[in-house]
């Protein structure tokens, strides 16, 4: 009886030993297993794991490892995991908002005070326009917002002859438009004929957003000021350990002075938005020339090009033109914008910065 239960032993003994060699041989590939991550943690960028070696190789090999690493770093976090920069195609997103920009569709007419209405004068327009900005104030409303509307205003002032009594409510219909398209949670019809004392009612609101609709046939997406300026602040700074606050508040309070002056409605887009970041960084530091190579390869203009642009931003600055208008100025006059409105503007821009620069 005892040999029978030592012999059932001996094989349950050596089935345990020939599992635990099974197991202990498995063991190698379970432990290259744990090194892999799921898809969503991959970056959208072809060989980054082999560009993250060779920095990381040059990193130890260089005297000034430490600070290669933290620009290397902080070009990752910014550029890599921010699925909102687009860096794997930054370039291809920028070449085509700049060909969307120039079609004639989306573009409006640099004289259409001119040739198409007949009872609206550029100063009617800046009225409205600063009183736009309030209502933006007043609702929360985001700045792509505010230039989108201006943007369907200007457009439809091109195609469209409007009387003066319902230009305030092309501006009501058009932030309604916009803000349909850029907001969360864009405000109602009867916020803006609250806005405007009850002007107009909500079946005029409708009306006209109606109208401008059909005039656009719906197609609403339009590249603005705002569009270029957030990426071409990123290219200004990109030498900067930390992001230069007062230079964005600064772009962005010169932008929106823009709108209100009808001579800018000519320039395009992108041109207008690398005056402001032009103007900007003379205006932090008139002692260092704003423009350089780097600049000018990618955002795609000579200083010469920017010259009548920035001569108008700057009068604007100056408050030698729109000095009525104060919407803007009590805007950026708040700590949240660093009061950049209050900063001494350069009296005077030199031909000199507006030569060709030379390549570094």
């Amino acid at each position: 009886m005892e040999n029978k239960e030592n012999n059932r032993v001996r094989p349950t003994r050596l089935a345990k030993k020939r599992a635990a060699e099974a197991i202990a041989s498995q063991q190698q590939p379970l432990k290259k297993m744990r090194n892999r991550v799921v898809l969503g943690e991959l970056q959208n960028v072809q060989n980054y794991s082999n560009v993250k070696t060779h920095v990381k190789e040059f990193v130890k090999a260089s005297k000034k490892g430490a600070k290669v690493r933290k620009i290397y770093e902080k070009k990752k976090n910014e550029e890599f995991e921010n699925p909102q920069m687009c860096a794997a195609y930054a370039s291809e997103i920028y070449d085509y908002l700049r060909q969307m920009e120039n079609q004639e569709k989306r573009r409006p007419l640099p004289d259409y005070l001119e040739k198409v209405q007949k009872d609206v004068s550029p100063s009617m327009r800046g009225i409205l326009v600063d009183w736009l900005v309030e209502v933006a104030e007043e609702y929360k409303l985001l700045p792509d917002t505010l230039h989108l509307t201006i943007s369907y205003v200007d457009r439809f002032l091109s195609m469209n002859v409007v009387e003066r009594q319902k230009l305030q409510l092309l501006g009501v219909s058009s932030m309604l438009i916009a803000s349909k398209y850029e907001e969360i949670s864009p405000p109602k019809v009867k916020d803006f004929c609250y806005i405007t004392d009850n002007t107009y009612k909500k079946k005029e609101v409708v009306k006209m957003e109606a109208d401008v609709l059909k005039a656009f046939k719906f197609e609403m997406g339009s590249p603005n000021i705002k569009t270029f300026l957030r990426g071409f602040t990123r290219i200004a700074q990109e030498n900067d350990e930390t992001p230069n606050l007062q230079l964005e508040f600064l772009g962005c309070y010169l932008a929106e002075l823009s709108l209100l002056d009808y001579s800018c409605v000519g320039f395009l887009p992108s041109l207008v938005a690398a005056s402001v970041i032009f103007l900007s960084k003379y205006t932090l530091q008139p002692k260092l020339h704003p423009w350089n190579s780097k600049l000018q390869c990618y955002l795609g203009y000579k200083p010469a090009d920017l010259k009548e642009c920035v001569q108008i931003i700057h009068e604007l600055q100056l408050r030698k033109r729109g000095s009525s208008l104060v919407a803007v100025r009590e805007k950026y006059n708040q700590h949240k914008f660093k009061c950049v409105s209050t900063l001494s503007a350069p009296m005077n821009i030199p031909d000199s910065v507006f030569e060709d620069v030379k390549p570094q």
